[in-house]
């Protein structure tokens, strides 16, 4: 296992680089997660912008207004918070190389670096407005493509994801949330996927109709990517062994099983977690492996989800009723997570003597939207084979 750089390139290049201890391995591949479902949300949506299906939006602002106080404050504190962080960081490395995650969500900081970077900052916002002030400030309308709000959409899903796989894990998790409330908000572990994905996408929808995008092409464009990133990110629940694992495989590996070994049991050794026992003669802050080994079931949900991607990516220019691709997506996803919770590690809740874990729930209801979804929308729009352009 590789919990942060510094291990991987330990492993496979034989070089100690301390510096790559700050890189964790799991938010790395997030990140990368993110890109690509921002460069495929981003083509899908041109492509249907260029069929007619969506129309280019409009912006009106004033150009050449006198610098405002709200948005110097604005940059200011940007500024006061980065330099708070960035300087203390650079006289205390080494403790902040072995705790990358605590150190920044703890209090501590250089209040000397947080005043200058304040000062810098709003000093910098000032300038560019005043440079930019019009005598008489002019009303302009620019063209706003839709593809063109994707950064935003793309850091609003991220911010609201990591919120929302907090608060479902928090939830799930309720005894250990009452033990210490602080460290469980604050701690990057522990993250329900689900979670993040529901409150993220209630929050894209929500820009995006602010912005007159509208919603059932939006999702229907984001349904390949969705399924992309979720697999990709499963890629790195596995590379750092963040306890998304499944239960004890301790049965032999089958002949029809072509994967590797490792893909069979895995026992997880210098997982980001410490959960297990101590590894002999290891030193270092992740020295622990499981006793049993379990099914790596990061690993299994990665590979169906990136091959689900490409069927959507696939198929996704012959499905012409708008709404109809993103209802598929949540049956697929649904259906996928439902039976991988068969053999995963969870807490299970008893409703009315059946007892299922908040996942199966979640993917059950996914489906349930999503077969709703199919007939809703055929039924909005009859015809499956849609002229171009006369989408809703």
């Amino acid at each position: 296992m590789y919990p942060n750089l510094y291990y991987f390139f330990q492993d496979i290049f034989g070089i100690k680089l301390s510096f790559l201890q700050i890189f964790q391995s799991f938010g790395v591949l997030v990140a990368i997660s993110f890109l690509f479902a921002a460069y495929f949300f981003s083509k899908e949506l041109q492509r249907k912008e260029g069929e007619g299906l969506i129309s280019v939006g409009e912006k009106k602002y004033l150009k050449g207004e006198a610098p405002k106080i709200s948005e110097i404050v604005l940059s200011s504190v940007f500024g006061f918070i980065l330099f708070y962080k960035l300087v203390y960081i650079a006289f205390n490395f080494s403790a902040f190389s072995g705790d990358t995650q605590g150190f920044i969500l703890s209090l501590q900081g250089n209040l000397m670096g947080g005043i200058a970077g304040a000062a810098l900052l709003g000093w910098m916002r000032y300038s560019e407005m005043k440079k930019a002030q019009l005598e008489k400030p002019e009303g302009v309308t620019v063209k706003f493509h839709p593809f063109e709000h994707v950064p935003n959409m793309t850091l609003i899903a991220a911010v609201a994801g990591i919120l929302g796989a907090k608060i479902f894990h928090n939830l799930e998790n309720m005894d250990e949330f009452m033990r210490d409330p602080v460290g469980s908000l604050l701690s990057f572990s522990g993250l329900t996927m689900y979670g993040g994905l529901i409150v993220a996408a209630f929050s894209v929808i929500y820009y995006a109709r602010k912005n007159g995008i509208t919603t059932a092409h939006l999702i229907d464009a984001c349904a390949p990517s969705l399924m992309l990133a979720y697999g990709t990110g499963r890629i790195g629940c596995h590379i750092a062994g963040d306890g998304d694992w499944g239960i004890d495989n301790l049965s032999a590996k089958p002949s029809w099983f072509f994967l590797p070994d490792w893909a069979w049991a895995y026992t997880y050794p210098h997982n980001v977690n410490n959960v297990g026992i101590p590894i002999p003669g290891c030193e270092g802050k992740y020295c622990s492996v499981l006793e049993n080994p379990v099914f790596p079931t990061p690993i299994y949900e990665a590979i169906i989800c990136i091959g689900l991607f490409f069927v959507l990516w696939s198929i996704r220019k012959k499905i012409t009723t708008p709404g109809i691709m993103f209802s598929l997506y949540l049956i697929l996803n649904g259906t996928e997570r439902y039976f991988i919770e068969k053999i995963k590690i969870n807490n299970k809740y008893d409703i009315f003597g059946w007892h299922i874990t908040q996942s199966e729930l979640i993917a059950i209801m996914l489906f349930m939207l999503g077969i709703t979804g199919i007939f809703y929308f055929r039924k909005k729009s009859p015809s499956s084979t849609l002229p171009k352009g006369k989408g809703d």
